[in-house]
Protein backbone atom coordinates (compact mmCIF):
# COMPACT_ATOMS: atom_id res chain seq x y z
CA UNK A 1 0.00 0.00 0.00
CA UNK A 2 1.25 3.59 -0.85
CA UNK A 3 1.75 6.33 1.66
CA UNK A 4 -0.91 8.17 0.24
CA UNK A 5 -3.54 5.09 -0.15
CA UNK A 6 -2.81 4.31 3.86
CA UNK A 7 -3.53 7.76 4.64
CA UNK A 8 -6.86 7.85 3.22
CA UNK A 9 -7.34 4.36 4.39
CA UNK A 10 -6.58 4.97 7.63
CA UNK A 11 -9.10 8.14 7.64
CA UNK A 12 -11.94 6.44 5.55
CA UNK A 13 -11.87 3.85 8.71
CA UNK A 14 -11.87 6.37 11.35
CA UNK A 15 -14.99 8.36 9.31
CA UNK A 16 -16.57 4.79 9.28
CA UNK A 17 -16.27 4.54 13.09
CA UNK A 18 -17.04 8.12 14.19
CA UNK A 19 -19.89 8.57 12.01
CA UNK A 20 -21.35 12.15 11.23
CA UNK A 21 -18.60 12.97 14.49
CA UNK A 22 -15.26 15.02 13.45
CA UNK A 23 -12.48 16.65 15.36
CA UNK A 24 -11.85 20.02 16.21
CA UNK A 25 -8.50 19.57 17.19
CA UNK A 26 -5.90 15.62 17.45
CA UNK A 27 -3.43 15.85 20.14
CA UNK A 28 -0.55 13.49 20.03
CA UNK A 29 -0.14 12.40 23.72
CA UNK A 30 3.42 12.08 25.17
CA UNK A 31 4.87 10.61 29.11
CA UNK A 32 2.39 12.22 31.52
CA UNK A 33 0.00 13.43 29.81
CA UNK A 34 -2.21 10.54 29.34
CA UNK A 35 -4.78 11.46 32.45
CA UNK A 36 -6.68 14.09 30.03
CA UNK A 37 -8.27 10.69 28.33
CA UNK A 38 -10.08 10.20 31.76
CA UNK A 39 -12.20 13.17 31.34
CA UNK A 40 -13.52 13.18 27.60
CA UNK A 41 -17.07 12.04 27.19
CA UNK A 42 -18.74 9.64 24.88
CA UNK A 43 -15.45 7.78 23.66
CA UNK A 44 -14.55 5.86 20.56
CA UNK A 45 -11.50 4.10 20.32
CA UNK A 46 -9.46 2.81 16.94
CA UNK A 47 -6.42 0.32 17.66
CA UNK A 48 -3.31 1.50 15.48
CA UNK A 49 -3.58 -1.84 13.92
CA UNK A 50 -6.14 -1.02 12.25
CA UNK A 51 -5.01 1.72 10.94
CA UNK A 52 -2.57 1.27 8.01
CA UNK A 53 -0.80 4.84 7.91
CA UNK A 54 -0.07 4.45 11.62
CA UNK A 55 3.15 3.07 13.09
CA UNK A 56 3.19 -0.17 15.93
CA UNK A 57 4.34 1.06 19.58
CA UNK A 58 7.14 -0.71 21.46
CA UNK A 59 7.39 1.66 24.75
CA UNK A 60 6.27 1.23 27.84
CA UNK A 61 4.03 4.44 28.88
CA UNK A 62 2.57 4.57 25.55
CA UNK A 63 -1.23 3.14 24.73
CA UNK A 64 -1.78 2.07 20.70
CA UNK A 65 -5.30 4.00 19.96
CA UNK A 66 -6.97 6.71 18.39
CA UNK A 67 -9.83 8.06 21.10
CA UNK A 68 -12.74 10.76 19.78
CA UNK A 69 -14.06 11.91 22.35
CA UNK A 70 -15.97 15.21 23.68
CA UNK A 71 -14.19 17.73 25.81
CA UNK A 72 -15.81 18.22 29.04
CA UNK A 73 -18.38 21.38 29.67
CA UNK A 74 -15.97 24.16 30.75
CA UNK A 75 -17.48 26.58 33.68
CA UNK A 76 -16.81 30.35 32.57
CA UNK A 77 -17.57 32.86 34.94
CA UNK A 78 -19.99 30.74 36.79
CA UNK A 79 -21.89 29.47 34.25
CA UNK A 80 -21.29 26.14 32.35
CA UNK A 81 -20.39 26.23 28.93
CA UNK A 82 -20.28 23.12 27.05
CA UNK A 83 -17.63 22.65 24.25
CA UNK A 84 -19.67 19.78 22.81
CA UNK A 85 -16.59 19.57 20.37
CA UNK A 86 -15.07 15.81 19.39
CA UNK A 87 -11.38 16.01 19.62
CA UNK A 88 -8.93 12.86 18.42
CA UNK A 89 -5.86 11.71 20.60
CA UNK A 90 -3.57 10.02 19.25
CA UNK A 91 -2.39 7.70 22.11
CA UNK A 92 1.00 7.40 21.37
CA UNK A 93 3.67 7.72 19.15
CA UNK A 94 6.93 6.30 17.91
CA UNK A 95 10.21 7.46 18.53
CA UNK A 96 13.08 8.26 15.78
CA UNK A 97 15.44 6.01 17.92
CA UNK A 98 13.17 3.46 17.86
CA UNK A 99 14.20 2.53 14.23
CA UNK A 100 16.37 5.69 13.05
CA UNK A 101 13.25 6.27 10.99
CA UNK A 102 12.05 9.99 11.77
CA UNK A 103 9.30 9.39 9.36
CA UNK A 104 7.47 7.63 11.64
CA UNK A 105 4.77 9.28 12.90
CA UNK A 106 3.97 11.19 9.05
CA UNK A 107 1.44 8.90 8.01
CA UNK A 108 -0.71 9.92 11.48
CA UNK A 109 -0.32 13.28 10.88
CA UNK A 110 -1.37 13.08 7.19
CA UNK A 111 -4.22 11.09 8.57
CA UNK A 112 -5.34 14.25 11.01
CA UNK A 113 -4.95 16.35 8.42
CA UNK A 114 -6.76 14.22 5.78
CA UNK A 115 -9.83 13.93 7.89
CA UNK A 116 -10.24 17.64 7.72
CA UNK A 117 -8.71 18.73 11.15
CA UNK A 118 -7.11 22.25 11.35
CA UNK A 119 -4.74 22.10 14.82
CA UNK A 120 -2.64 19.71 16.72
CA UNK A 121 -1.53 19.60 19.52
CA UNK A 122 1.71 17.87 20.37
CA UNK A 123 2.42 16.81 24.17
CA UNK A 124 6.12 15.37 25.51
CA UNK A 125 8.03 14.57 28.36
CA UNK A 126 11.32 16.70 28.44
CA UNK A 127 14.47 17.49 30.66
CA UNK A 128 14.40 20.92 32.10
CA UNK A 129 17.70 22.94 31.65
CA UNK A 130 16.25 25.71 34.10
CA UNK A 131 16.99 25.15 37.69
CA UNK A 132 13.88 27.58 38.50
CA UNK A 133 11.70 24.72 36.16
CA UNK A 134 11.49 21.65 38.31
CA UNK A 135 9.83 18.76 37.75
CA UNK A 136 5.97 19.27 37.18
CA UNK A 137 6.61 22.70 35.36
CA UNK A 138 5.08 23.12 31.99
CA UNK A 139 6.52 24.83 28.80
CA UNK A 140 4.75 25.90 25.34
CA UNK A 141 7.52 25.33 22.79
CA UNK A 142 8.25 29.09 21.03
CA UNK A 143 10.56 27.03 18.73
CA UNK A 144 13.03 23.83 18.40
CA UNK A 145 16.38 22.98 17.79
CA UNK A 146 16.89 20.32 15.19
CA UNK A 147 20.09 18.64 16.34
CA UNK A 148 19.13 15.09 14.93
CA UNK A 149 19.00 17.19 11.26
CA UNK A 150 17.03 14.12 10.21
CA UNK A 151 13.20 14.93 8.88
CA UNK A 152 10.08 13.29 8.37
CA UNK A 153 9.90 14.84 4.77
CA UNK A 154 12.53 12.36 3.86
CA UNK A 155 11.63 10.87 0.59
CA UNK A 156 8.44 13.35 -0.31
CA UNK A 157 8.80 14.72 -3.30
CA UNK A 158 7.49 18.81 -4.92
CA UNK A 159 8.45 21.92 -3.84
CA UNK A 160 5.81 21.71 -0.78
CA UNK A 161 8.32 20.27 0.90
CA UNK A 162 10.53 23.14 1.48
CA UNK A 163 8.65 24.16 4.78
CA UNK A 164 8.76 27.31 6.12
CA UNK A 165 9.47 26.76 9.81
CA UNK A 166 9.85 30.42 11.19
CA UNK A 167 6.61 29.87 13.08
CA UNK A 168 6.60 26.35 13.28
CA UNK A 169 4.77 27.04 17.09
CA UNK A 170 1.40 29.07 16.22
CA UNK A 171 1.84 32.17 18.19
CA UNK A 172 -2.15 32.62 18.46
CA UNK A 173 -2.72 29.24 20.11
CA UNK A 174 -0.14 29.56 22.05
CA UNK A 175 -1.04 32.73 23.69
CA UNK A 176 -4.56 30.81 23.97
CA UNK A 177 -2.95 28.13 25.75
CA UNK A 178 -1.42 30.75 28.16
CA UNK A 179 -4.46 32.14 29.30
CA UNK A 180 -6.03 29.01 29.82
CA UNK A 181 -3.63 27.71 31.42
CA UNK A 182 -3.27 30.95 33.70
CA UNK A 183 -7.21 30.54 34.52
CA UNK A 184 -6.70 27.17 36.04
CA UNK A 185 -4.01 28.87 38.45
CA UNK A 186 -1.54 26.90 36.29
CA UNK A 187 2.19 28.64 35.58
CA UNK A 188 2.87 27.99 31.91
CA UNK A 189 6.68 29.02 30.41
CA UNK A 190 7.39 29.30 27.17
CA UNK A 191 10.54 28.10 25.30
CA UNK A 192 12.98 26.18 23.07
CA UNK A 193 13.02 22.38 22.95
CA UNK A 194 15.78 20.62 21.68
CA UNK A 195 15.58 17.68 19.72
CA UNK A 196 17.90 15.06 20.41
CA UNK A 197 18.03 11.45 18.98
CA UNK A 198 18.42 9.24 22.04
CA UNK A 199 17.41 6.62 23.72
CA UNK A 200 20.25 7.40 25.98
CA UNK A 201 20.18 10.48 28.38
CA UNK A 202 22.38 13.55 27.39
CA UNK A 203 25.55 13.89 28.96
CA UNK A 204 26.14 17.03 30.84
CA UNK A 205 28.48 18.28 28.19
CA UNK A 206 26.07 18.07 25.83
CA UNK A 207 23.48 19.74 28.58
CA UNK A 208 26.17 22.63 28.49
CA UNK A 209 26.25 22.98 24.83
CA UNK A 210 22.63 23.31 24.93
CA UNK A 211 22.28 25.96 27.30
CA UNK A 212 24.70 27.76 24.94
CA UNK A 213 22.45 27.59 21.92
CA UNK A 214 19.43 28.18 23.61
CA UNK A 215 17.69 25.43 24.77
CA UNK A 216 15.01 25.41 27.82
CA UNK A 217 14.44 22.15 27.55
CA UNK A 218 15.72 18.52 25.85
CA UNK A 219 13.66 15.45 24.86
CA UNK A 220 13.31 12.91 22.05
CA UNK A 221 10.22 13.42 20.19
CA UNK A 222 7.87 16.05 18.97
CA UNK A 223 10.17 17.58 16.10
CA UNK A 224 8.88 15.15 13.44
CA UNK A 225 5.38 15.31 14.00
CA UNK A 226 5.78 19.12 14.16
CA UNK A 227 7.48 19.23 10.38
CA UNK A 228 5.10 16.97 9.08
CA UNK A 229 2.37 19.12 10.28
CA UNK A 230 3.45 21.72 9.19
CA UNK A 231 3.75 20.19 6.03
CA UNK A 232 0.03 19.02 5.68
CA UNK A 233 -0.54 22.36 6.72
CA UNK A 234 -2.03 22.05 10.39
CA UNK A 235 -1.58 24.56 12.71
CA UNK A 236 1.18 23.41 15.84
CA UNK A 237 0.88 24.30 19.52
CA UNK A 238 3.31 21.79 21.42
CA UNK A 239 3.96 21.44 25.43
CA UNK A 240 6.09 20.14 27.68
CA UNK A 241 5.99 17.94 31.36
CA UNK A 242 9.21 18.46 32.37
CA UNK A 243 9.93 15.72 34.46
CA UNK A 244 13.60 15.67 35.45
CA UNK A 245 16.54 17.87 35.37
CA UNK A 246 18.50 17.46 32.56
CA UNK A 247 22.20 15.54 33.47
CA UNK A 248 24.99 17.71 35.35
CA UNK A 249 21.80 20.00 36.83
CA UNK A 250 20.93 17.74 39.99
CA UNK A 251 22.27 14.71 41.77
CA UNK A 252 19.70 12.37 40.66
CA UNK A 253 19.96 9.27 38.38
CA UNK A 254 18.07 9.73 35.01
CA UNK A 255 16.14 6.56 33.32
CA UNK A 256 13.09 5.79 32.10
CA UNK A 257 11.05 4.78 35.13
CA UNK A 258 12.39 7.65 36.78
CA UNK A 259 10.93 9.54 33.31
CA UNK A 260 7.63 7.53 33.83
CA UNK A 261 6.96 7.98 37.86
CA UNK A 262 7.30 11.94 37.82
CA UNK A 263 5.25 11.75 34.41
CA UNK A 264 2.23 9.69 36.59
CA UNK A 265 3.02 11.98 39.78
CA UNK A 266 2.48 15.39 38.05
CA UNK A 267 -0.25 13.90 35.54
CA UNK A 268 -3.67 14.89 36.87
CA UNK A 269 -2.36 18.70 36.51
CA UNK A 270 -1.43 18.24 33.27
CA UNK A 271 -4.51 16.50 32.49
CA UNK A 272 -6.80 19.64 33.76
CA UNK A 273 -3.97 22.43 31.77
CA UNK A 274 -4.35 20.43 28.67
CA UNK A 275 -8.39 20.19 29.34
CA UNK A 276 -8.26 23.86 29.60
CA UNK A 277 -5.88 24.87 26.66
CA UNK A 278 -8.19 22.66 24.42
CA UNK A 279 -11.01 23.65 25.52
CA UNK A 280 -10.19 27.18 24.65
CA UNK A 281 -8.27 26.13 21.00
CA UNK A 282 -11.92 24.65 19.92
CA UNK A 283 -14.28 27.49 20.93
Amino acid sequence: MSADSSVQASAERLRDAWGARRPKAAVVLGSGWAGMVQDLEAPIDVPYGELPAFPPLGIAGHAACVRLARLPRRPDGGAEVSAGADVMVLMGRQHAYETGDATAMRGAVQTVAALGCPVLVVTNAAGSLHTQWPAGSLMALSDHLNLVQRSPLQGVTGSARFVDMAQAYDPQLRARALEATARVGATLHEGVYAWMMGPQFETPAEIRMLQRLGADAVGMSTVPETIAARHAGLRVLAISLMTNMAAGLSAETLSHEQTLRAAAANEQRAAQVLCAILQSIVD
